[in-house]
């Protein structure tokens, strides 16, 4: 019996001994949002053996109206029980690949770009692994009319007795580690009612699966006290936002490849070149990192999130930093990429994260001098004096660097990415015939 068949097996027995009455079938449109339809456990070998079918045109980004027939294929090695509380009958999920009636992959499923790469990196011997840390905000609500409420005022790892976003934090873990999902740190972020929750490092694809789960069981269970969480990167002024830094690592069977002892940085040159291709293709990777209007609010000169692209050892301002290893543990080298936002597609996010990365490699990139300086000091015209570059600025200049990246096309492939550009585009355009409470508060008086 091989992995797949064992896996179905499983599933198909707990199902019938733990009685399990609904099974969730969860997949993810081109924007990172979740979608799911449920089935009962007497559909559940038919699911396995043939799909289920769904209407895509009904889901962005998807399928037009005349390519409406689509089939999600649940894989069975994702099954987890679902430990909400106060439901009656037990409730279980799978991720699902989303096909043509043939069972070719379809261009607009995020996951199966994700196993597109990781299938070419597993056929040059490599696999990717990935760990996020997760930072988001709790609110007393979300009206969208009003500014947001924090429930505390603490900062970076305050501990105070009286907040109940600690107990939301611990029940979140506790949820995340009955559903497989190792969680390596927790702790109040820097800004208000603002907290990071880290995942535990593993391959790309269950780390995608794990970060869509993550950022349902934060809502879910903040919904069940009656407090809405948010992964908005900038959802109050003044303060920091939340991002979603992400640790890379790349192994083959010899071990980490970016791992070399005898380097002052234990950096081998292979993660020399890897770090180089980041850093070359991040303007054009930023429009799907940091996709939203609002995520360019985070992205600016003087707060700890990157805006000019840079690397470095220890300058936490760097779009790539290269976390000091412990003694003794020089083998356990990894990269963190700090710019992408918890509000992002984890998949196409990683997809190309690992594209820009080889393309380094393949390319023999060669890496500049890392910058330690604080360039937050320096004007813009004497940071772009030392040849240093920046991140785009808006969504709009976002989108056109995208627009014309080859790897950007090549790696999402040309169904996501020409909708993503339209999608977007038209997202911007809204943005712009807004009026802002900034403007009516600084003109409307005046002029």
């Amino acid at each position: 019996m091989g992995n797949v068949e064992r896996h179905v097996d499983y599933v198909l027995r707990t199902v019938s001994e733990r009685d399990v009455g609904l099974i969730r079938l969860w997949f993810t449109d081109v924007l990172g949002q979740l979608k799911s339809f449920a089935i009962t456990a007497a559909e559940l070998e038919h699911a396995f053996t043939d799909g289920m079918g769904f209407d895509g045109s009904a889901i962005d980004g998807f399928s037009r109206t005349v390519e409406n027939d689509l089939l999600v294929r649940p894989d069975a090695s994702t099954f987890e029980l679902l430990p909400w509380t106060g439901r009656r009958d037990t409730e279980a999920r799978m991720f699902c690949d989303v096909t043509e009636l043939d069972g070719t992959p379809h261009p607009g499923d995020p996951r199966q770009v994700l196993r597109r790469h990781l299938d070419a990196a597993k056929e040059r011997g490599l696999s990717f692994l990935v760990g996020p840390e997760m930072e988001f905000f709790y609110f007393a609500e979300a009206s969208g009319t009003t500014p947001p409420t924090p429930l505390d005022h603490g900062s970076y790892f305050d501990l105070t007795t009286s907040d109940i976003t600690s107990e939301l934090r611990k029940r979140t873990i506790q949820a995340l580690e009955t559903m497989g999902i190792p969680v390596e740190y927790s702790f109040h972020e820097d800004s208000p009612s603002q907290h990071e929750i880290d995942l535990r490092h593993t391959d790309a694809l269950s780390m995608a699966d794990n970060v869509m789960t993550f950022r349902l069981m934060v809502r879910e269970i903040a919904l069940e006290a009656g407090v809405h969480a948010t992964f908005m990167p900038k959802p109050m002024p003044h303060v920091q936002g939340s991002g979603m830094h992400i640790h890379l690592s790349l192994f083959s069977d010899d071990g980490n490849v970016f791992a070399d002892g005898d380097d002052p940085l234990k950096l081998s040159a292979t993660a020399r070149s890897f770090v180089a291709g980041l850093l070359r293709h991040a303007p054009e990777m930023t429009a799907v990192t940091n996709q939203l209007v609002n995520s360019y609010k985070r992205l600016v000169t003087g707060s700890e999130a990157p805006s000019y692209v840079t690397w470095a050892r220890s300058n936490r301002s760097a779009l790539v930093r290269v976390p000091p290893t412990r003694p003794g543990r020089e083998d356990s080298v990894r990269l963190e990429f700090r710019s992408p936002d918890s509000a992002c597609n984890p998949y196409l996010v990683f997809s190309l994260l690992l594209a820009a990365g080889m393309r380094g490699i393949d390319a023999g990139y060669e890496l500049a001098e890392q910058t330690d300086d604080d360039l937050a000091a320096l004007d813009e015209a004497e940071v772009a004096a030392r040849g240093i570059g920046s991140l785009p600025r808006s969504l709009a200049e976002a989108l056109d660097t995208m627009a014309s990246s080859a790897l950007v096309r090549e790696a999402l492939g040309e169904h996501i990415f020409t909708w993503f550009l339209r999608n977007k585009r038209s997202e911007w355009a809204d943005y712009r015939a807004q009026v802002t409470p900034f403007e009516l508060e600084r003109y409307l008086p005046v002029w």
